[in-house]
């Protein structure tokens, strides 16, 4: 009976077996295709794209003020009317009667200009014809000259408020520069993704690193432990020293299984970086070790002056500030009066008789047979012009900020510049320090192994001096990836990271 069951027992757990999914096959990634993946997939790129893509489209909705713009219209319009008189007092009432018909078209076109002036056209041929009758006698025409047109243009300049393209064209001034402000914007934002997508990349680096780092150092442990049994059944070592290695291996394994946590989290940031909404790998191996050496850095004076010439957010402060300048000077010509000259020709039509129809009142508007003129000023100013002068002292305190918002962003650029020079060259003599440090470890764990197996020497010291190997060992891993991170760092400082990146941004 025991047997029996155990069949179907020994199925199941067959079964389950055979749906143990597959081993993941993890997906080897360099830096430069890690950048790339999440310049593609990142959402808040997109987001920083489609703005620039609004802020450009503003430009041309500004640029739609200059447009020319078509207007036409057609009426007809057919009129009955009556009257009814009394000629002689207690005489018979006379009533008249009467139909008018109408057709009207005009068609023109209005453009305003950038500095300040705009032109109105218009022609307007027409059609009118009236007829009627009186106390039911016979229905005679009244209209005799029934077709009649104008043509006319008018110019209009203002000659205080709103005059020249720095007031005119003020609000397609500022289009432009928020335009190339979102573009830079767009660059920060790559900037920003490029730098943070490097941080997570190196991060899982060391978490590699560090984790097989622990291997090496169980590895060591469990040597230890063997050698130590070896020498308690020899009679050689007391029992008691293979308790401490026991220990030590048990540390070892507790460490390994934080840094598999630690690796695996890093690596988990890593994908959720590059694949926020796209279908994800189960695993990413860096293929990329970090940086051991790096080309002399530039003296202080030249990454201050590249950073101040490069930096995309001091480039969209200073367009900031040049359209604060532009808003206050428009402001400004607000607080004017208006002030405009106009002039008006008139190409006027005789009235034409029906068998003439439009072609004559046509041949009069292009012959200028019957020109007339008009020049003249129009003069407005509101009473107090408290509405313009609000608006002024609003621009002009925009402007100060804006001026104080740009000076604070160049000194911290130049902080930050001298900052990241210091920590790269700090990093950069850390890690050779750390060097020496594990080569100076290795060689004392090699001389503190020769003197335990001499008998000159205790399990105690060899377990320690591993702890140290260990612990030079992650020093010197932590230095390289600081190593590595202080020259993105100086690169984003500087302003020369997409540069450095071989990235060019559309």
């Amino acid at each position: 009976m025991l047997r029996a069951r155990m069949f179907p027992t020994l199925f199941v757990a067959y079964g389950l077996v055979a749906q143990t999914p597959a081993a993941v096959e993890p997906r080897p990634v360099s830096l430069q295709e890690a950048i790339a993946i999440a310049l593609q997939n990142n959402l808040q790129v997109q987001v920083a794209r489609e703005t620039r893509e609004g802020n450009q489209a503003s430009v041309m909705t500004e640029l739609g003020t200059f447009d020319w713009n078509l207007r036409s219209s057609f009426a007809w319009t057919r009129n009955q009317d009556a009257s009814r008189t009394q000629p002689i007092p207690g005489g018979a009432f006379v009533t008249s009667e009467s139909t008018a018909w109408s057709r009207s078209f005009s068609v023109g076109a209005d453009k305003a200009f950038g500095w300040g002036g705009s032109l109105r056209l218009s022609y307007d041929p027409s059609y009118r014809f009236s007829k009627g009758s009186a106390n039911g006698g016979p229905v005679v025409p009244f209209t005799t000259n029934p077709y009649d047109g104008a043509l006319s243009a008018t110019y209009t300049q203002s000659l205080l408020r709103n005059f020249g393209r720095a007031a005119a064209e003020s609000r397609l001034q500022v289009a432009r520069k928020n335009a190339e402000i979102a573009d830079f914007t767009f660059q920060r934002a790559i900037i920003d993704l490029v730098a943070s997508i490097e941080a997570q990349y190196w991060q899982v680096v060391y978490t590699k690193l560090n984790l097989e780092n622990k291997k090496q150092s169980l590895e060591l442990a469990q040597k230890q432990l063997r050698e130590n049994k070896i020498r308690v059944e020899v009679g050689t070592l007391a029992p008691i020293e293979i308790t401490s290695a026991e220990a030590s291996v048990a540390q070892r394994e507790q460490e390994i299984l934080a840094a598999e946590a630690e690796h695996l989290n890093a690596k988990d940031a890593l994908i959720r970086a590059l694949f926020p909404t796209n279908e994800r790998p189960g695993d990413l191996v860096p293929t990329d070790a970090p940086v051991t050496s790096a080309t002399a850095p530039m003296d202080e004076k030249t990454a201050e002056r590249m950073a101040l010439d490069r930096r995309v957010e001091l480039k969209a402060a200073r367009l900031d500030y040049e359209s604060r300048q532009i808003q206050e000077r428009a402001a400004k010509n607000r607080t004017l009066p208006q002030l405009d000259a106009y002039a008006t020709y008139t190409g006027n039509a005789a009235s034409q008789v029906a068998a003439e129809g439009l072609s004559a009142v046509n041949k009069d508007i292009t012959s200028a047979t019957y020109p007339g003129y008009t020049v003249g000023l129009q003069f407005s100013m509101p009473i107090q012009n408290r509405a313009a002068k609000g608006s002024l002292a609003s621009a002009r305190a925009s402007l100060r900020a804006s001026e104080l918002n740009l000076r604070d962003q160049e000194l911290g650029v130049l902080l930050e510049v001298r900052q990241a020079l210091r920590n790269l060259e700090t990093a950069q003599k850390t890690v050779k320090a750390f060097e020496k440090t594990r080569i100076f470890r290795e060689k004392n764990l090699e001389a503190e192994q020769k003197k335990f197996e001499n008998g000159m020497s205790t399990n105690f010291f060899v377990l320690q001096r591993q702890d140290e190997l260990d612990t030079a060992k992650a020093a010197e891993l932590r230095g390289r990836i600081d190593f590595t991170k202080a020259i993105t760092a100086l690169d984003k400082a500087v302003g020369t990271l997409l540069e450095a990146r071989k990235l060019d941004i559309k």
